[in-house]
């Protein structure tokens, strides 16, 4: 009987736990301020994406934002850093998997700067010009062209 009971707790655990077929599942953005003004522009990446470091970064600069001038009211700025700090990679033990590689003198600016990144797709031409273009991405870093739940932190094989 504990054998059937311990099976069905695993069984259990396994399927109320968000799986990823690359293992990459990262909360989301939950704030609403972040939401409107970064979605408005782009794709909404969750902030466990980057270091802390790197949202330092691209906050501090938003009048040269990837070639836009992304510049928002200074109090609204930097309540939009302070989540995104908070929520970043390397805050509240997260992001081993994807800072492993990252040295903490490097602050890359995107993701696709992250050698995780480069590691899961620059294999098998998943970033290739053709591959993009069949997928329908814009960029490499066009997640949700290939990972439909990418704005909900999950970035699967889809």
């Amino acid at each position: 009987m504990k054998s059937v009971t311990l099976t069905a707790a695993i069984f259990a655990a396994i399927f109320a736990t968000p799986l990823a077929a690359d293992g990459l599942s990262i909360p989301p953005i939950k704030n609403a301020e972040v939401a409107k003004e970064c979605s408005a522009c782009h794709m909404l990446y969750p902030a466990g994406l980057l270091p802390a470091r790197s949202w330092d970064l691209i906050m501090g600069d938003l009048k040269n934002h990837f070639g836009d001038n992304a510049e928002l009211d200074p109090a609204l700025a930097q309540r939009m850093a302070v989540y995104l700090k908070d929520n970043a990679a390397d805050t509240g033990g997260r992001g081993g998997k994807l800072l492993r590689d990252l040295s903490p003198s490097q602050t890359p600016k995107r993701i696709t700067d992250l050698p995780w990144f480069k590691r899961k797709h620059e294999k098998k031409d998943r970033i290739s010009p053709a591959t993009l273009k069949r997928k329908g991405a814009k960029f490499p870093g066009d997640c949700k062209a290939c990972h439909t739940a990418a704005e909900k932190g999950t970035f699967d094989d889809d």
